[in-house]
């Protein structure tokens, strides 16, 4: 029992020194502000958080989003075809196949497979 505390305090004892040292070395300048601002994408860090963004482009991504989980969905019926009742199976795979159509359609009605912006 002696031997697992005693090996507890010298491994904290390491791990700190080690994040001391490391934290004494490093070349980090606290007083850069604008290193220590995270990236954002593109945004520049230093100017105003509430400026306008293309809606086009939030909108293609939450379509990429939706088809992405809806094949994501899919792959596990193709492992699964010859596990299961082919009736279940096939009612599922239709029930897909049509919300990734409907879906698609849906994107096609409301332009949004448009990058270019039309005037």
């Amino acid at each position: 029992m002696i031997i697992l505390l005693l090996m507890s305090i010298i491994t904290i004892i390491i791990s700190n020194l080690f994040m001391l040292i490391s934290f004494i070395i490093s070349k980090k300048s606290f007083l850069d502000r604008e290193k220590c601002s995270p990236f954002e994408c593109g945004f520049d860090p230093m100017s105003l958080a509430r400026i306008p963004f293309s809606l086009h482009f939030f909108l293609i991504t939450v379509i990429f989003l939706i088809f992405d989980v809806e094949i994501v969905l899919i792959f596990p019926l193709i492992m699964t075809f010859k596990m299961v009742n082919l009736y279940i199976w096939y009612k599922t795979s239709f029930f897909f196949i049509i919300m990734i159509l409907i879906g698609t359609y849906h994107e096609w009605n409301q332009n949004m497979s448009n990058w270019m912006k039309s005037k």
